[in-house]
């Protein structure tokens, strides 16, 4: 890493962005610790729920960020995050998809609103505490996006959006660190938050109810319809569209024989279709809005690996650029609940080779 640069480390108050701050700061880099305030969710008093952007996470990153010595900001971006986010969450549940807001608050947020903040007062780069790895590519004179090296917590799928401009001024200074270590290193700097737990949920959704939120955040009643089998005969009544994701099988009210997995929602009729575990695999899929990273649009098919959820282990496939520009990804062996609106990521090896939304 380059020495005497001037980094903002987005911090969130949690302990991966605090050890992020620490590293930079012992290697020599004139540092800047930033919170971006998001969304408010400070009124829920309930103990359980713990997502980012709580009032308590401003507390613990001021904190870090005196206890470091480096100067500390609190950015607005509600109104961005509001179109960029939540507008975009709902749109998306409402056109039948399962969104992943993250990704989004990673590419409209994180990695451009912060990085023009950046480079407006003057600071060469932008640090988070993604677990991931930047390298530059001589030979291809492409910055290559990597796996962070624990596998357990790597988050190379979140980051897939992010361009040649973006990775050149982006600096990732967990990637080569487990998590252990990261909690051991926010030990031996006495940082307040070293036990403090993982944010698990979707900040402006802390109880996981996603309809619920989308019901009061547009003031709108979503009309009932019926669920029906892969032949059309009406299984019951189900609550409106929005409440339903591809691969569900619980939460539906229905007393069947069978159990019965969510396998489509159909807009124009209304209609959720179930049916048995094994509707749900597929062997190909059709993404758009991709970002190439590794390369520039590749011609022809190429031969890869592929995830389509955060949480889900790559299978390989092969990949290739349609005339349109969107890319069909085909499988060696069906995936399970291919969901629209979720995100393809393509590797070649621990390389992110690009991702996109899948249609």
């Amino acid at each position: 890493m380059e020495k005497n640069k001037k980094v903002i480390i987005a911090m969130s108050g949690g302990v991966d962005s605090s050890v992020a701050a620490a590293l930079l700061k012992s290697e020599g880099y004139e540092c800047a610790g930033v919170t971006m305030k998001l969304y408010d969710n400070d009124t829920d008093d309930s103990p359980a729920v713990k997502t980012c952007c709580q009032i308590d996470d401003v507390y613990d990153a001021r904190s870090v960020a005196t206890g470091l010595g480096i100067p500390y900001y609190v950015f607005n971006y509600k109104d961005d995050f509001k179109s960029q986010v939540i507008d975009r969450f709902v749109n998306a549940y409402e056109n039948g998809m399962t969104p992943n807001p993250c990704i989004d608050c990673n590419r409209y947020m994180k990695f451009e609103r912060l990085h023009m903040r950046a480079e407006t007062l003057g600071y060469d780069y932008v640090a988070t505490g993604h677990y991931a790895r930047i390298d530059y590519d001589a030979g291809s004179g492409r910055y290559l996006l990597k796996k962070g090296l624990d596998s357990s917590k790597d988050q190379s799928y979140v980051l897939y959006s992010m361009t040649q401009k973006q990775l050149a001024h982006t600096i990732f200074p967990l990637g080569e660190y487990t998590k252990d270590e990261i909690r051991n290193i926010a030990e031996n700097y006495g940082l307040i938050n070293a036990k403090k737990r993982d944010s698990q949920d979707i900040c402006f959704v802390p109880d996981g109810d996603y309809a619920g939120f989308i019901k009061k955040y547009t003031g709108k009643n979503y009309e009932e319809g019926n669920f029906v089998n892969r032949k059309g005969v009406v299984l019951g009544g189900h609550k409106g569209i929005i409440y339903y994701t591809i691969g569900q099988r619980k939460g539906l009210g229905l007393s069947l024989k069978e159990p019965a997995y969510v396998c489509e929602k159909r807009l124009d009729t209304n209609e959720v279709v179930l049916g048995k575990n094994e509707d749900l695999f597929s062997s190909s899929l059709i993404a758009g809005n991709f970002n190439w990273i590794a390369y520039e649009k590749p011609e022809g098919k190429i031969r890869v690996t592929a995830k389509t959820r955060y949480s889900q282990n790559e299978k390989p496939a092969q990949a290739k650029v349609l005339e349109d520009g969107r890319v069909e990804v085909i499988f060696d062996e069906p995936v399970r609940a291919i969901t629209k609106g979720q995100a393809v990521v393509l590797y070649d090896d621990d390389i992110v080779v690009g991702g996109g939304v899948i249609e």
